[in-house]
């Protein structure tokens, strides 16, 4: 039961925020080329936040790996909250740009312990790098 609940947390919780916080204002910014519409966040974040909550639950959770592990999803969430309630687009993209290198550093105590544990971090990494143009695109254009 306890890995259950560690494989379904952070999508629980980010599901939470994503009705706690009104992301429907994506669709009134003016973004840049590549922006997906918005239906798809919730269906990526979705696959994402099960795939952080399976590499945890493989891993030993050494503190390196807790440290980064929790540390990453407290900033993934107060992103939403930075970008979305408080309009703060250009401390956004310096808790992105903090948040990439979170994740960076949270894949290599991943990979040291568990390389199926980093690995299943990859499409995170790469969305997350994909969110961070986003970010600095709405902030230029908006």
């Amino acid at each position: 039961m306890k890995k259950i609940i560690t494989i379904f947390l952070p999508l629980i919780i980010g599901g939470i925020i994503g009705f706690v916080v009104n992301t429907d204002t994506y669709s009134n910014y003016i973004t840049p080329p590549l922006s997906p519409p918005g239906i798809l966040f919730p269906i990526v974040w979705s696959i994402l936040y099960l795939l952080m909550g399976i590499s945890y639950t493989i891993s030993s959770k050494n503190k390196d790996i807790k440290k980064f592990y929790y540390l990453n999803l407290i900033f993934n969430y107060l992103w939403t909250f930075i970008f979305f309630t408080l309009d703060l687009k250009f401390l956004a993209i310096i808790w992105i740009i903090i948040l990439d290198i979170i994740v960076i550093l949270m894949i290599k105590a991943f990979y040291q312990d568990n390389k199926l544990a980093a690995y299943l971090q990859i499409p995170y990494l790469i969305w997350l790098l994909f969110a961070t143009y986003l970010t600095i695109g709405i902030y230029i254009l908006n």
